[in-house]
Order: structure tokens, then C-alpha cells, then sequence
């Protein structure tokens, strides 16, 4: 993070983390939602969707030790906790593809997504602005970005594509 003064510094990897956290979480409510949607297409898109965020977490926190950042250990037990606390399903506790339950988890997901585009296209604007990141390049956040907006399209059209029948049940 070249030319950033330590607050600086310590404002931008705070900022970092706090997306760490919410990624483990995330990876979470997908796995959950995919077995909601097990033995359908729709469990496997979401399986496959957990894997890709599962990944981008795993370079996310690389990103953050390279620059000699440790995750705050009492933020990362929270995340764990949130994280154990989204195995459970909140959003769906029965776990199946109909009612409001299913859609607020459909929801959820998306907007999930939503926050990890915000973080690839804010890394964007600071490195035009200057700043630097280990393990992220312009093309490599550019395609992050575009990824997140094509996996908030796979969870909408999830959504779509399931809406009236889950309503009708």
C-alpha cells in the first residue's frame, strides 16, 4: 500500500477485514443454501458460487497477510460464530425451496454479493487513485468485479426462475 500514511494504512486494511468477515460469513449462507437446493441445478450453481467466494476469501486474506496484517482474532471469532450461526439456516430454517424463508435467503445471497462487488470496484477507484495491493492488479479487480455482478445474475435468475412456485406452495 504504497503512499498511505499509517492511519491511512490502518483505515483501508480495517475497511479489508471487515470484508474478510463478511465473506466467511457468506460462504456460509451459500453452503446453507446449497443444501437447501440440493439435487437440483440450482444446489449446484450455488455450491459452485460458494467454491468462487470461498477463493476469493482465501486471496483476500492472503492479500491482508502479505501486507503484515493479522485478522483482529476477536472480529475473526465473531465471523466464525456468524458463520456457525448461518450452518443453521436462520433466514430458512426448513431448509426448503418454498415461502418467504427461501426467498429472504435468495435475497440475502445477492446482496452479499452485492457488498464483495462494492469492496473489487472501491480497490479499483483507490488504485487509480494510486494505492497498491498485494495480489490485485487492475485486470485482476476488474474481473472480480465483473464476476460479482455475473453471481448476483446466477442467484437473481435462482430467484426468478423459482418465485411463483415457492409462493404457491
Amino acid at each position: 500500500m504504497a503512499g498511505l500514511d499509517r492511519a491511512e494504512k490502518q483505515q483501508l486494511l480495517s475497511y479489508l477485514e471487515d470484508h474478510l468477515l463478511g465473506a466467511t460469513g457468506g460462504v456460509r449462507l451459500f453452503e446453507a443454501a446449497s443444501k437447501t437446493w440440493q439435487g437440483t441445478a440450482h444446489g449446484r450453481t450455488l455450491a459452485r458460487l460458494r467454491d468462487e467466494i470461498d477463493g476469493e476469501r482465501t486471496t483476500l486474506l492472503r492479500s491482508l497477510r502479505a501486507q503484515g496484517h493479522r485478522p483482529n482474532p476477536a472480529k475473526m471469532t465473531f465471523a466464525y460464530l456468524s458463520a456457525a450461526a448461518a450452518r443453521l439456516n436462520p433466514l430458512n430454517v426448513r431448509r426448503t425451496g418454498d415461502g418467504p424463508g427461501a426467498q429472504l435467503e435468495l435475497e440475502a445471497l445477492q446482496s452479499l454479493v452485492r457488498g464483495k462487488e462494492a469492496l473489487w470496484e472501491t480497490l479499483l477507484v483507490l488504485l487509480d487513485a494510486g494505492w497498491s495491493f498485494p495480489g490485485y492488479d487492475r485486470e485482476s479487480l476488474g474481473r472480480m468485479a465483473r464476476r460479482a455482478r455475473e453471481q448476483q445474475q446466477e442467484v437473481a435468475a435462482i430467484m426468478t426462475a423459482t418465485a411463483a412456485e415457492r409462493f404457491r406452495r
